[in-house]
């Protein structure tokens, strides 16, 4: 009963869910609270909805936002701006630096207490595309055991070169945690293992930053993406960073392929909901071409796993 429309859930609710359906973000907020939703991120989408008259939705529903993505006021984009955080250009890092200003203040207007911020593709030529040929392999003759030793072995050689860039992102997000000590930050890998952001490397941006306030966001979907080509498993970054763990993207994934409604994928909701912590924030981040029903049944699914 508690997974039915009108009746309130614990779960937030990304925008991003939405697509291009709703127009408005007081439409998304008055969509969400039918559905039960009291909780709303604010996600990446092709095309930003606007956010003027917020306020009065918000004041009507009662809904809140917890969480917002850095780079939600722009176009979803492959090279977004705000996620140059550790580039070793220093005008692109000056720009991602405004970007992600830009997107704390808007959560700070809203009373949103954590910004989520993604890491980027290595920026070494030769390796980005050798990465690339190794992902268009994949993707034309499917994953097989060599494949995934070629991934392990390529990334591992990419941690080393990206370095640099590990450093310049440490750099760029103690400067915002300077900057907005009362805005929490949270560092979320994409699934590409051509991210600087790795296994490895959210550990040492997390033992760098940490005590400055820095957390780490769990995506079940892109760690299962990660898993399926070689690299560590769900339940290795679960057992090594739920810790410090503020908030987790609740998708499933399958055959490649992430953003799918919880239930309908590989991946162990079981596992995940033994060590999300019982203050992380919980949003559930699917595809926009899924509609209500399956938003619905997503949540009774993780509802019964004991999410």
């Amino acid at each position: 009963m508690l997974t039915q429309p009108g009746i309130p859930n614990h779960y937030s609710l990304s925008t991003t869910c939405y697509g291009t359906r709703l127009k408005s973000i007081e439409d998304q907020a008055f969509a969400a609270v039918a559905m039960g939703f009291r909780r709303l991120e604010i996600g990446i989408l092709d095309v930003p909805v606007e956010l003027n008259g917020f306020e009065e939705s918000r004041r009507e529903t009662g809904i809140a936002v917890r969480s917002l993505v850095a780079g939600c006021l722009d176009p979803r984009a492959a090279h977004s701006s705000g996620n140059k955080l550790g580039s070793l250009d220093e005008d692109s890092r000056e720009c991602a630096l405004n970007c992600v200003r830009r997107h704390i203040r808007l959560a700070q207007k809203y009373g949103c207490p954590t910004v989520i911020i993604r890491g980027s593709d290595v920026e070494d030529r030769a390796l980005h595309e050798e990465g690339e040929k190794l992902a268009a392999r994949i993707l034309r003759d499917g994953i097989s055991d060599p494949l995934r030793e070629e991934v392990r072995e390529f990334v591992s050689r990419m941690q080393k070169k990206a370095h640099r860039q590990v450093e310049h992102l440490c750099r760029s997000v103690h400067t915002l945690l300077a900057e907005f000590p009362e805005t929490k930050l949270a560092v979320e890998p994409r699934p590409s293992f051509m991210d600087i952001l790795g296994f490895e490397s959210v550990g040492w941006v997390l033992d760098d930053l940490s005590k400055h306030g820095l957390t780490y966001w769990h995506d079940t979907g892109h760690v299962q993406l990660r898993e399926r080509v070689g690299l560590p498993s769900q339940g290795e970054w679960l057992d090594k960073y739920a810790d410090r763990m503020a908030g987790v993207h609740l998708q499933d994934a399958a055959d490649g392929q992430a953003e799918l409604p919880p239930g309908t994928g590989q991946v162990d909701f079981r596992l995940v909901a033994g060590y999300v912590p019982s203050a992380a924030e919980r949003v559930l981040e699917i595809n926009a071409r899924h509609g209500r029903a399956e938003i619905l049944s997503a949540v009774q699914f993780l509802v019964d796993q004991g999410l």
